[in-house]
């Protein structure tokens, strides 16, 4: 656990370490790469808090569910921004993530055809072309690490054999979870989508349910006592 002081040299050292500090959300401890040192860090969540943190209903945690979708499945509400894996009957675990802004939100049935730790990033053609447009020349490739805006792993989402260039990633904007920002991707905390990647087998079924769309008529969450807190 690193002292106050430390954390400010983190938050005045990098953009980075900044955004990743303003993660407090969480009980357990999380890990910030201090650019400084070349090494990661850990941090107590509840020592540090500031306004960019994550609200604490973006935690994993397992969740009892209404659907007919098999074990397996993955269920993402957009609206919610939440992403359900059904591990069993009746029962999923729920975690929090970042969705598409404004103009990039999809929908829709896919499958997870490839899985990658610390995964490149080959921006499309269209988004360096639009960046451009902005003054941002973004790379053709990009090498997996801690700066690689797919975060620690990368679930790949096809339609039939056609790649949809749609991700369930992780982050290195640990604050973007909860939010619209994305350019349509699914990101989470790099620690939970490290740990749906172990969960999660090639051939996996996503249903992605859209702005405004609602229940599907396929899947619900089943309301409990402690849901009325979150």
């Amino acid at each position: 656990m690193i002292t106050r002081r430390k954390a400010l040299q983190l938050l005045t050292g990098s953009a980075v370490a900044a955004t990743s500090l303003g993660f407090a959300g969480q009980a357990s401890a999380e890990r910030v790469y201090n650019y400084a040192e070349r090494r990661w860090v850990e941090y107590d969540p509840n020592v540090i808090r500031t306004d960019r943190r994550v609200p604490a209903k973006y935690g994993r945690r397992t969740v009892g569910v209404n659907t007919s979708y098999p074990v397996g499945t993955i269920v993402i509400d957009t609206d919610k921004k939440f992403l359900y894996h059904i591990t069993g009957s009746g029962k999923a675990t729920r975690y929090g993530v970042g969705v598409g802004r404004e103009g990039f939100a999809w929908s829709g049935d896919a499958t997870i055809k490839r899985k990658a730790k610390w995964p490149s990033w080959t921006p499309p053609a269209e988004m360096r072309e639009r960046e451009r447009k902005k003054g941002v020349i973004l790379p053709v490739t990009q090498k997996g690490g801690i700066d690689n805006p797919l975060g620690a792993r990368a679930l790949y989402l096809y339609q039939g054999n056609r790649d949809t260039l749609y991700r369930i990633h992780g982050t290195n904007q640990p604050w973007s979870i909860g939010l619209n920002l994305s350019s349509g991707c699914i990101r989470m905390l790099n620690k939970d989508v490290e740990y749906l990647y172990e969960q999660v087998a090639l051939g996996s079924k996503v249903v992605v349910i859209g702005p405004g769309q609602g229940s599907n008529g396929r899947f619900s969450e089943r309301l409990s006592f402690f849901s009325m807190f979150n």
